[in-house]
């Protein structure tokens, strides 16, 4: 077993990090000689499956940090005892007590952690906010341009990209200031409208100072519950997820419905669906609430139907266990590999989830050894890995995904697959996000559509016009999300791109070339912007531009906080690490989550879709087209693919 590492340096006192044992030591050694002659992901499959191994290992002993100085914020349960004990077995709107030993632990209002040490994550000067110009790199390095203008993710589907958001909904959300805005100067000719010749953006909340280290790195709060709990779905409190519950006695969640069709209840003042989470509304999110809120009462019929006697509450807890544990999964074996399609990461998210056993046996035999690896994360055990789980402020940066964004989306009919029409993006946004669904787009046609649109891939100039702005959210704020990518990222101590490689023991590019994989033009236009400095290069924008591993859909560096961060988020949670038994889901609840797909969910809603999907084996990759879809020409599902460094995914 690991043993704790020695706290003696006052440096690295936020850690409470585990030493690799003689084995892990042994293979992460061997991957470090062999990764210096190939390639982690042009090693063979089971060797790079190995690999990946090595990385998670490493990354687990090095690259975990608390937000806060000791564990006392996490509090105990001899403090803080647990007053109701429908919680044992059930999951807290806020999510405290999930852990039974720090109950206050991966709660909402708890700080951002780390995976890079608290020293390394300063909080930078002005002239190091501005440095350079946040906007000048937005108009370069990030805007859709021609030639190329947008640029398609081919090897997924928009489903794919709106699912992404869903989830990032879930699990984390800043706070942001009120006043003391930032002024971003505007570069000459900008025609952004202002009257002082700069953007106002507001800043990050930081969290109250709590000692002598939140001085040179400030804390901040993740106001989402970081557990995948469905947060999105259910509220971050319980008065919230009271409200959002119908006065049905089955432990429901409201629906209303209209012309046949069901949909979210609707704040009359704002025209936003009440639901758990609704900043950042698009028509994507509408779609995945709605199929969400129809599984979750779908379940709450198969429990009553198993257990008449049970009140609405019993059944609302353990089909909210059910739908959250159901996403997690279909993330993990489903989206997962869709993004990154390459033969490893196939094996490794099964291995997460079904272990090197496999899928079917597991099914077959139950788990057959208590080793994740073995029989897969799920009833494994919890394991903090000794440090205090929360979503980081690393993550957070690599989960920038605005660029699968496109300009418009295309609407067929999920019957006929004829072309009805084609909305610009901004029409399909906040409280307009329904007006195609009230329009004559049914929720087949649209998911049918959504099926068929390609996303925009991840990647250097291809941020859409809606999202630089000028962009209101309905705070009265314009936004350019391109620029305030660049802002947060600095603002909140992540290191540049050079520098963020080397903490994730990866080797950083001594060129802006080397940076671009010898893409001369691109590298020319990064060092112009930075002034011939490939330090200074930010992390999102090296991403962006490092070429990609065979059927990635984002970098490899990103991918190194994603392959600590993905079995975390697992291993950490007591409702799926643990307490994920028959006891506490019910029988018919455990199978219904390991027997179900996103394509079972989605045809059990909208049984049009059965003849689309009935030979489909992934439902974020672009589904067939009928005929008469085929006839339509637009970018938006029949662009000719770009070039290999810029797709999403396989060739």
């Amino acid at each position: 077993m690991p043993t704790m590492v020695d706290q003696a340096d006052p440096v690295e006192h936020e850690s409470w990090s585990f030493q690799l044992s003689f084995f892990e030591n042994l293979i992460v050694s061997f991957f470090k000689f062999v990764n210096k002659h190939i390639e982690w992901h042009k090693l063979p499959t089971l060797l790079g499956v190995a690999n990946l191994l090595a990385f998670r290992y490493e990354l687990r002993a090095k690259n975990l940090y608390d937000g806060y100085a000791s564990k006392a914020p996490q509090g105990t349960l001899a403090a803080e005892p647990l007053k109701d004990k429908r919680f044992l077995e059930a999951r807290s709107s806020d999510g405290d007590y999930n852990s039974l030993e720090m109950p206050k632990m991966g709660c909402a209002g708890m700080r951002f952690g780390r995976n890079i040490p608290r020293s390394c994550a300063k909080k930078p000067s002005e002239q190091e906010m501005m440095t350079p110009n946040p906007r000048l790199i937005s108009d370069t390095l990030m805007k859709r341009t021609e030639p190329d203008g947008f640029k398609p993710a081919t090897t997924l589907n928009l489903l794919a990209a709106a699912w992404i958001q869903f989830q990032v909904h879930d699990w984390f959300f800043h706070e942001q200031q009120t006043e003391n805005d930032y002024q971003v100067p505007l570069p000459p000719g900008d025609d952004w409208p202002s009257k002082d010749g700069t953007m106002a953006l507001p800043k990050s909340q930081p969290d109250v100072t709590l000692d002598a280290s939140d001085v040179a790195c400030p804390g901040y709060k993740n106001m989402c519950t970081p557990w995948w709990d469905a947060s999105q779905l259910y509220g971050e409190s319980e008065i919230v997820t009271s409200s959002l519950r119908s006065k049905h006695p089955d432990g429901k969640l409201e629906l209303t419905q209209d012309k046949k069709e069901s949909f979210l209840p609707r704040d009359p003042k704002t025209g936003l669906p009440l639901t758990g989470f609704n900043n950042n509304w698009w028509i994507g999110l509408e779609l995945l609430h709605t199929l969400f809120a129809l599984e979750h009462n779908a379940v709450c019929d198969l429990l009553r139907a198993a257990h008449p006697t049970w009140t609405s509450d019993q059944i609302f807890d353990k089909a909210r266990l059910v739908i959250s544990c159901l996403m997690a999964k279909i993330h993990t074996v489903e989206w997962t590999p869709a993004i990154l399609a390459h033969p490893a990461l196939q094996v490794a998210m099964n291995t997460n989830w079904w272990g090197l056993v496999g899928e079917k046996l597991t099914k077959l035999l139950g788990r057959l050894s208590t080793d994740d690896v073995v029989s897969g994360i799920p009833g494994s055990g919890v394991d903090q890995d000794g440090v205090p789980y929360s979503l980081t402020e690393e993550f957070v940066s690599v989960y920038r995904m605005h660029t699968l964004i496109p300009d418009n989306i295309a609407f067929f009919n999920a019957t006929t697959g004829s072309h009805e029409r084609t909305t610009p993006f901004e029409d399909v946004v906040f409280a307009k996000a329904r007006d195609p669904l009230d329009s004559g787009v049914s929720f087949a046609d649209a998911f049918y559509s959504f099926g068929i649109n390609y996303p925009g891939a991840i990647t250097h100039n291809n941020y859409g016009a809606f999202l630089r702005g000028p962009m209101d959210a309905g705070d009265g704020v314009l936004r350019d999300m391109a620029t305030v990518d660049i802002l947060r990222d600095r603002e909140r101590g992540i290191p540049r791109y050079c520098e963020m490689r080397r903490l994730l023991h990866m080797t950083a590019p001594k060129s802006f070339l080397e940076l671009t994989g010898g893409d001369e033009a691109l590298a020319k236009k990064v060092e112009e912007v930075y002034e011939g400095d490939v330090e200074k290069v930010d992390l999102l924008i090296g991403c962006h531009c490092e070429p990609l591993p065979k059927g990635f859909g984002f970098s490899d560096t990103a991918f190194r906080v994603f392959i600590l961060m993905a079995s975390r988020r697992l291993k950490s949670d007591r409702f799926i690490a643990n307490q994920f038994d028959k006891e506490t889901y019910t029988a018919e609840g455990l199978h219904w989550v390991q027997n179900t797909t996103m394509k079972d969910v989605l045809i059990r809603h909208f049984p049009e879709l059965a003849p689309t999907l009935k030979h489909q084996k992934n439902v974020f990759a672009p589904w067939p087209q009928k005929e008469a879809s085929k006839t339509y020409k637009g970018p938006e599902t029949n662009a000719p693919a770009p070039a290999p460094t810029l797709v999403a995914g396989k060739k």
